[in-house]
């Protein structure tokens, strides 16, 4: 499938949205899929409302992603109360600059207000999503006091349409839960995507993720009785993912170089060679003029 083809973009953003990879991703799923395509790391949705099955099990331990994509779901939030939403706080913003977006955040850490976590979303530093301990939300300002012009509020409102009108034709879940019990529900007919925060890239998370976690994610997309399709960082200028030859190599490894902006150091903003894992039945794929890196780290590359 080509790179080129039109990509749906969520209203959400983060740090690492696999927006510029889903054509990729989407080109190993079969035309027809029987059963459910299940993501237990649903995030900002991007690839799932681009794969768009007929029926979808998202899920996510941040309950305010789940809360978000629920109430477009339900029809609490529309793209005319949120058009309205934004003009309004986008002028409170430009009138008052950073003091008013410490407001909204303190008061969606108080409530709750899925439109709260989206007008943060788009005003905070950079696109992050992340949490303190105690569960509050914790970016700071991006220092851009008429972040929602007209044109940008536009933009938002058209995203969260095109979302609202694949809701309403799809069986889509949402749930917040674990991963492992995510990939428990799964039946032999269903798909598994997985894009669960790059070990060692520093990449922020609302449980937070280090490598006991990756080998309990191996271990629960071993025993699946159904594919899977695992995205993670393959190596860069600097370092490999020792994780790959330590748990992944068993299954097919497919790269591909991109330039990927995840977390906040120098050290990783950088061109990456992203990885996809899969155990679908083996994938041809276009072979790529090897990089630098891919010298650096022989071992690693299985393309």
């Amino acid at each position: 499938m080509s790179d080129h083809v039109k990509v749906m973009v969520p209203p959400i953003k983060s740090q690492g949205i696999k927006t510029k990879l889903v054509p990729w991703i989407r080109s190993l799923v079969p035309d027809q899929l029987d059963g459910q395509w299940i993501e237990p790391f649903m995030g900002t949705g991007v690839v799932a409302f681009n794969i768009a099955p007929k029926r979808a099990l998202l899920c996510d331990t941040n309950p305010h992603l789940i809360n978000f994509y629920s109430t477009i779901q339900s029809g609490k939030i529309t793209p005319a109360l949120t058009k309205e939403f934004l003009i309004e706080e986008g002028n409170s913003l430009l009138a008052k600059g950073e003091d008013h977006y410490y407001a909204i955040r303190d008061r969606f850490n108080l409530h709750h207000d899925p439109l709260d976590f989206l007008f943060l979303n788009r005003a905070g530093f950079n696109g992050m999503i992340r949490f303190n301990r105690k569960g509050g939300f914790n970016i700071p300002f991006c220092r851009k006091p008429n972040r929602f012009a007209q044109a940008y509020v536009t933009k938002i409102v058209n995203q969260l349409s095109s979302i609202s009108k694949l809701l309403q034709t799809k069986d889509f879940t949402f749930k917040c839960q674990s991963f492992e019990k995510t990939i428990q529900q799964a039946t032999a007919d269903d798909i598994i995507y997985c894009d669960p925060p790059y070990i060692g890239r520093h990449v922020d998370y609302f449980n937070g993720w280090d490598g006991s976690h990756e080998h309990d994610l191996f271990k629960a997309l071993d025993e699946a009785p159904c594919q899977f399709i695992l995205s993670t960082w393959h190596h860069n200028d600097f370092r490999a993912n020792e994780y790959i030859p330590m748990l992944w190599d068993k299954y097919h490894v497919l790269t591909k170089e991109h330039f990927y902006h995840v977390g906040g150091s120098e050290e990783n903003r950088n061109p990456m060679v992203e990885a996809i894992i899969t155990n679908c039945h083996p994938i041809t794929v276009a072979s790529q003029p090897a990089s630098r890196t891919q010298l650096m780290f022989p071992e690693l590359h299985t393309a």
